[in-house]
């Protein structure tokens, strides 16, 4: 990998964002319908290579439901106001009426009342009894203390996810999670996340996981790059765990881990790019905290954002722009790739002459100068 020189004492590979990356069209295209967007993690086949990022202004227990119920994933926060407050919607209501520099501290303030066990087994519950597959989030910190509650819940999909996870925790203070020893013991599918290197992804393969999240650091709200200096553009990392996958397989003797891009995926098209690079899936918030069902109600935050020592991100107005199904199915009102995101992903193929997203991920790709119009992305906002 060629190496760009900084400075006489330092240098460092060239990465690339989303927005550098290009999808060419090939000489055989087909029809939109004839396009399979499936994916199936473990047991479980979703319509959607989708999942909803575990934050409070995106996914509640009825938003799960009805993200299900269109054919993705929505990942419901174990950590946030669900399974903190018996009622939150008052509390939503609140943050969505709040100044710009009264959020973060009244986010603080809210998310530091106890998470309560009894309402992590309600809620999944909740989301169960509808029949759709069940996915809830702990942060690796609290992931032993609150595990047992979520498999006693009926759980499908276990979540464990952070700014960066690593399979090799060290700490002087608490005994670290045993991240390998923890997934072989669970009977569940584990996803865990993030991670934006090779070497982190294929240490963390090597746990079972059955998902790796691939990136982190930036997007809507989320300020990481700017309070810790920690950033990997989204293409180059997805790409870079895509290789582990890749390697892990040979390595394992054909056992092989799902890479889930997580980061700066806020327009169709961005769906399409992670997909090409090698992911077999991705996860998005900011696109459906915009649909008129979002309990942020036009608002978007992330659990860095009420982070009681060092918040890393902040409440974004996103706006509304139609419902989930609109959103993800359309019929879209407008041009930007922010509506009938899925429509566009079978077109995409379509174009480019894919069937599935299996082969869908061996189409030609270039690098292209970035929009200057849009925002820098990255981490799942």
């Amino acid at each position: 990998m060629t190496q760009v020189e900084i400075g006489r004492g330092k240098s460092g590979r060239r990465a690339y964002a989303l927005d550098e990356i290009g999808i060419v069209p090939s000489r055989r295209t087909r029809h939109p319908e004839e396009v399979s967007i499936t994916w199936q993690i473990d047991a479980y086949r979703l319509e959607l290579p989708l999942v909803v990022a575990p934050m409070d202004s995106v996914v509640s227990p009825a938003t799960a439901v009805e993200i299900g119920r269109l054919g993705g994933l929505a990942v419901l926060d174990l950590e946030g106001m669900w399974t903190r407050f018996d009622d939150p919607e008052p509390l939503l209501a609140e943050v969505a009426g709040l100044g710009d520099e009264a959020a973060t501290r009244r986010l603080q303030e809210i998310y530091s009342e106890p998470i309560k066990e009894d309402l992590i087994g309600r809620r999944i519950e909740e989301i169960r009894a509808s029949g759709v597959t069940t996915a809830a989030r702990l942060s690796p910190q609290r992931t032993v203390r609150y595990h047992k509650a979520v498999l006693d819940a009926g759980a499908d999909i276990f979540v464990i996810r952070g700014t960066t996870v690593s399979a090799e925790h060290v700490s002087g203070k608490a005994e670290p999670l045993n991240l390998k020893q923890f997934i072989y013991e669970l009977d569940i599918p584990v996803i865990v996340g993030g991670c934006a290197t090779y070497t982190a992804a294929l240490h963390l393969m090597r746990t079972g996981a059955a998902g790796v999240l691939a990136g982190f650091g930036g997007g809507s709200g989320h300020t990481t790059a700017a309070v810790l200096g920690v950033a990997v553009p989204t293409a180059t990392a997805i790409a870079d765990v895509a290789a582990a996958r890749r390697d892990y397989l040979d390595e394992s003797g054909g056992r092989y881990v799902h890479v889930i891009a997580d980061g700066g995926m806020s327009r169709s098209g961005d769906i399409a790019k992670a997909l090409a690079l090698g992911a077999d899936a991705v996860m998005a918030g900011s696109p459906f905290a915009r649909a008129a069902q979002a309990p942020g109600r036009g608002y978007h935050w992330g659990s860095e954002a009420h982070h009681p020592d060092l918040p890393r991100g902040a409440r974004v107005n996103v706006g509304t722009v139609g419902t989930l199904e609109q959103i993800l199915h359309g019929p879209s009102s407008m041009a930007d790739g922010s509506m009938n995101m899925m429509g566009a992903l079978r077109k995409t193929m379509a174009t480019s002459g894919y069937s599935d997203l299996k082969e869908f991920q061996r189409v030609e790709v270039v690098v292209t100068p970035s929009d200057p119009r849009r925002p820098a992305a990255g981490r799942a906002g």
